[in-house]
Parts: C-alpha cells; sequence; structure tokens
C-alpha cells in the first residue's frame, strides 16, 4: 500500500468542505470520508475514486437528512417536542425573542 492522501471534497449543496482520505493498494484505489465513517469506496482509479467517494458522500447525506427529517416529524406527532414548543412561545410572548433578521442581517425577508 502507498502512502495515504489527503483530498477535500466541496459539497456545494450544504456549502461544506469534507476530507477524502485516499490510497493505493496494489491495482485499486480505496478511499474513505472522514466526517461520515459509512463512505468507504473503491476504485479502478484515482479520478473514479474520487467520484465514487463525492456521489457516495451525497446519497449518505441525503439519507442522513431524510432520516432526521422523519425523527422529528415522529417525535412531533408523539408530543416529544411539546415542551420545547411551550418554552419557545413563553418566551416569544414575555418578549425575550429577537428577530432573526436583525441578528445576521438582511438581505432581503423575501430571500
Amino acid at each position: 500500500m502507498e502512502k495515504i492522501q489527503t483530498v477535500e471534497i466541496y459539497d456545494a449543496e450544504y456549502e461544506t468542505t469534507y476530507t477524502a482520505k485516499i490510497q493505493k493498494n496494489g491495482d485499486r484505489w480505496i478511499g474513505w470520508i472522514q466526517e461520515h465513517p459509512k463512505v468507504k469506496c473503491e476504485e479502478g482509479t484515482q479520478e473514479a475514486l474520487l467520484k465514487t467517494l463525492e456521489k457516495t458522500l451525497y446519497e449518505t447525506l441525503e439519507a442522513d437528512w431524510e432520516a432526521w427529517d422523519k425523527q422529528i416529524e415522529e417525535d412531533a406527532k408523539t408530543g416529544k417536542l411539546d415542551k420545547l414548543n411551550e418554552k419557545a412561545l413563553e418566551d416569544l410572548r414575555a418578549g425575550r425573542c429577537k428577530d432573526l433578521f436583525s441578528i445576521i442581517g438582511t438581505k432581503t425577508q423575501s430571500s
């Protein structure tokens, strides 16, 4: 096996850079995404490996988000979020909330 190389993969949709670790192993290339251990791939060329890692990373992120959304929906249906909702409404009524746009700055409220 050759030395492990580090390659950055930028995901424009999530605006995040991920760290790919790649290595030539005989006549094949293996790689994984450091931030997402589930993403491991093997290909015949370095170029193909990087494309497969990027695609697999995207699919994994999408699956994670879908699972997260499903869990949030389930938690909302079963009442697990009721206390948080009550606390937020209490803070709003008591004037302890700030307009998010005033905190982060506004481009336009419609964007």
